[in-house]
């Protein structure tokens, strides 16, 4: 029997071989002081499994990119016309509205960091709760003529994921393509059976970064928390809504289920193809392309919308570096409503800034959450926050799941992303940015009732809360990158 001299000593020796190497790869790694600081304390706060739970959690895959994307045909188009747009950008674009050539700074980040389109021919309707847009997604489904493209983080095994199950079986049997990408860790619940009937009925359905046990790679960190329905390439949907019976009958002891999503219709659909096109070819290797997918360019009048995705497989933080720049280009208001709120130092900075510069910044996260460590983590962040003039409203009305940010008059975005580290900077996401007074006005209505749903906190109610408190949520703000 070892005595435990002889075992703290053999653990000494296991712990230095081991975390000294892994602080140096992160120190290597050049990231954010903030993320390197954090992943060094819990080398040292848990030894041993603080070394397995950085190389499964804490890789950085964006400089060495997770998989090609050069044999992409739509991909490769859509740059060379994003390329011709900003090149062409003053001639082509002077019939834009003033108000959104204002915003000009954001449409050319996101035309030379993802390629993002400048669609103008679209039509766009916000979707408030589960109810409103799973009747919208099944309508728009049951229509479908020649295609039907899903990717979503979580399909799950209930009632709605069976009655969508059971309509896709049923358009596929008519003859209709039907193509799924279902993340492998949001959507371990959905079985192997589901998956084999999918197929049997001529479903082609693939997960995302399969994560096999025993063998787990780094890149189980990596997941598609994209939610995308595509039809016949003219009608597309996103944002916050997974297919789960929680999005329509919400959560016991919670209370209802709060989210957006967004219907598309017209140029911007093609742009959104293109990014489940590329996620296709990452899992099958096959190409989607040809006009039945993506239907020519109509450049006639209507909303102006750009879409873009981000992961760690793209150059940059594509829909991080959009909403800084949107952020830091306010003049009146910036609204926003995430159920997470983690930001990075970098978006921390741009709202005080902002709200500082006498802009009028608000901010939605939920009273009650669906993740009680998140939840801490989000509440780490109020207090700096408001010292800085920024209002906090607490969703009461349930869970608000919601991810959309309004800024200013003309310029919103609507999509997958958190106001957190792992949408930002390691998740799969896409989000819609949209310029259009009319577009704006409508989801400050939304913004407007989702506020008279919350109740504001002020600066000198939250310094009063009780130490242990205050104690675990400044325990959780250490974890935040890595949540």
């Amino acid at each position: 029997m070892i005595e435990w001299s002889e075992f703290w000593r053999i653990f000494s020796l296991v712990f230095l071989l081991t975390a000294i190497p892994v602080a140096i790869m992160i120190v290597w790694e050049k990231r954010s002081p903030f993320k390197t600081a954090a992943w060094i304390l819990v080398l040292i706060l848990l030894p041993i499994f603080g070394v397995v739970f950085y190389l499964i959690f804490g890789q950085e895959y964006r400089k060495r990119k997770l998989f090609s994307r050069s044999g992409i045909k739509s991909l490769g188009k859509i740059r060379r016309l994003s390329t011709k747009q900003l090149r062409e950008f003053e001639q082509t674009h002077l019939h834009l509205d003033k108000k959104i050539r204002e915003k000009e700074k954001i449409i050319r980040l996101l035309l030379n960091n993802s390629s993002a389109l400048l669609t103008t021919g679209n039509k766009l309707k916000i979707l408030n709760g589960g109810e409103q847009t799973f009747d919208a997604i099944f309508e728009a489904i049951q229509s479908a003529s020649h295609h039907i493209h899903l990717e979503y983080y979580i399909l799950a095994d209930d009632k709605i994921g069976r009655r969508l199950k059971n309509l896709l079986i049923a358009k596929s049997r008519q003859g209709v393509e039907v193509r799924i990408i279902i993340d492998d860790v949001g959507s371990w619940g959905l079985g192997n059976k589901n998956i084999e009937e999918f197929r049997k009925n001529g479903v082609e359905i693939y997960p995302f970064m399969e994560v096999h046990f025993p063998r787990l790679t780094s890149q189980v960190n990596f997941r598609n928390h994209r939610k995308i329905v595509i039809v016949d390439g003219k009608i597309g949907f996103t944002g916050g809504i997974n297919v789960a019976d929680r999005y329509i009958e919400g959560i016991k002891k919670i209370g209802p289920w709060r989210d957006t999503h967004l219907q598309l219709e017209g140029d911007a659909v093609a742009c959104l193809q293109v990014v489940f096109a590329a996620d296709w070819y990452f899992v099958i290797n096959e190409n989607i392309n040809g006009r039945k997918y993506f239907p020519a360019f109509s450049e006639a009048p209507g909303t102006a919308v750009q879409i873009s995705a981000s992961g760690p497989d793209s150059d940059w933080e594509n829909i991080g570096q959009a909403f800084f720049a949107a952020i830091t280009n306010a003049r009146k208001r910036v609204y926003i409503v995430t159920p997470y709120l983690m930001p990075p130092p970098n978006i921390v900075s741009a709202l005080k800034m902002t709200s500082l510069s006498n802009v009028d910044v608000r901010i939605i996260i939920p009273k009650k959450s669906d993740a009680i460590i998140p939840r801490w983590c989000s509440f780490s962040y109020v207090e700096e926050l408001m010292e800085a003039g920024i209002r906090i409203f607490f969703y009461e009305a349930g869970f608000i799941h919601s991810k959309y940010i309004i800024v200013d008059d003309v310029f919103s975005s609507v999509g997958t992303t958190n106001l957190d580290f792992r949408s930002l900077e390691t998740n799969f996401e896409v989000n819609a940015f949209i310029y259009d007074e009319e577009f704006t006005a409508e989801l400050e209505k939304t913004f407007t009732v989702d506020l008279k749903n919350s109740y504001e906190i002020t600066l000198e109610e939250w310094q009063q809360r009780p130490w242990h408190k205050k104690f675990r949520e400044s325990l959780a703000h250490i974890f935040s990158p890595m949540l």
